[in-house]
């Protein structure tokens, strides 16, 4: 399986590229370490609530995750979430909290990853995909799944642990498959969720099942939602998805049939485009775009030959 990676630096795929934050995960379980660090004069806090984190723009047009230094963050003990260093020996901690907070100056403003990642640089589009990860886990996995007893946040937000049995729990992450498939004319399949607008389309995608390669869950989720069936699967990129706990793994698909059967309960709709339908669909409205975060846009634009359309709010 070969590697088919496009990072560019004029098209870098979103919420991937180098963060140059080490998370140091040495120093998680080291509690007299993290308080100092806690209480260094260089370390900088965010608060992190219900997927979003506030954001401001600087005097030279730049985007930044709104951050203090931890004297002046919000008080908390447990929810309080160690993500790394830089190369510069600065430390970034997330707190958890149930709202954002207030600024006096009123310029910041609240926002998800699907707005700030496209936004943000890199250190802060990776502290930020961290910290979301983080805050969904710990906010759905309270209690022990093997005997029901509340947990215990442990090694700075990344273990929860149970003094009843003694289990501890990790975050987790789902392995997604995500797949532009192409047929013998190299048109694309591109299909349309139920919830989705009229005319959204994008790739198909779905969840990897225990125990499946995950070359064989995108030929399974393809044949399951379109009725097509794949031979030859390449690997492309991957991106970090935490809405709430996904790993999006993209890849390049073979149709070796055309005949289209969609399963109607996630699939509303599905079409083979050619590069020349889609670019006429894009121009007359008719077609919408994946949402340019992710990484659906970026497998259809490998095929398409260059950047896609941006409309707002197609999701």
């Amino acid at each position: 399986m070969t590697t088919w990676t496009d990072h560019s630096p004029e098209r870098p795929l979103a919420l991937t590229a180098p963060s140059g934050i080490d998370r140091a995960a040495h120093h998680r379980l080291d509690e007299a370490w993290l308080a100092a660090a806690w209480s260094h004069p260089s370390t900088r806090v965010f608060v992190v609530s219900g997927g979003q984190v506030l954001i401001d723009e600087t005097a030279d047009g730049r985007t930044e995750i709104v951050m203090t230094p931890s004297f002046e963050a919000p008080p908390t003990e447990s929810h309080r979430y160690f993500l790394g260093t830089d190369e510069e020996g600065v430390s970034y901690f997330a707190l958890q909290k149930d709202s954002l907070p207030g600024r006096m100056d009123q310029s910041a403003r609240p926002a998800g990853l699907r707005e700030a990642g496209l936004l943000l640089s890199p250190r802060d589009a990776g502290l930020m995909v961290h910290a979301v990860a983080l805050e969904n886990w710990q906010r759905l996995h309270r209690f022990c799944s093997r005997c029901g007893e509340r947990t215990a946040i442990a090694a700075a937000g990344h273990i929860r642990r149970c003094a009843a049995c003694g289990a501890e729990h990790y975050p987790r992450t789902d392995p997604a498959v995500i797949m532009l498939v192409t047929d013998a004319k190299d048109r694309a399949l591109l299909g349309r969720q139920v919830h989705w607008p009229e005319g959204r389309f994008s790739t198909l995608a779905g969840f990897v099942e225990p125990g499946e390669s995950i070359e064989d869950s995108v030929r399974r989720e393809v044949f399951e939602e379109a009725g097509v069936v794949v031979g030859e699967v390449e690997y492309v990129a991957s991106q970090p998805w935490p809405f709430p706990s996904s790993l999006m793994l993209g890849f390049r698909a073979q149709a070796t049939s055309s005949e289209i059967n969609v399963d109607g309960e996630e699939i509303h709709e599905a079409r083979w485009f050619s590069r020349e339908e889609l670019e006429a669909g894009f121009a007359s409205g008719e077609v919408l775009p994946p949402y340019g975060i992710s990484i659906a846009a970026r497998l259809v634009e490998l095929w398409y030959g260059k950047p896609l359309p941006q409309r707002q709010g197609a999701f």
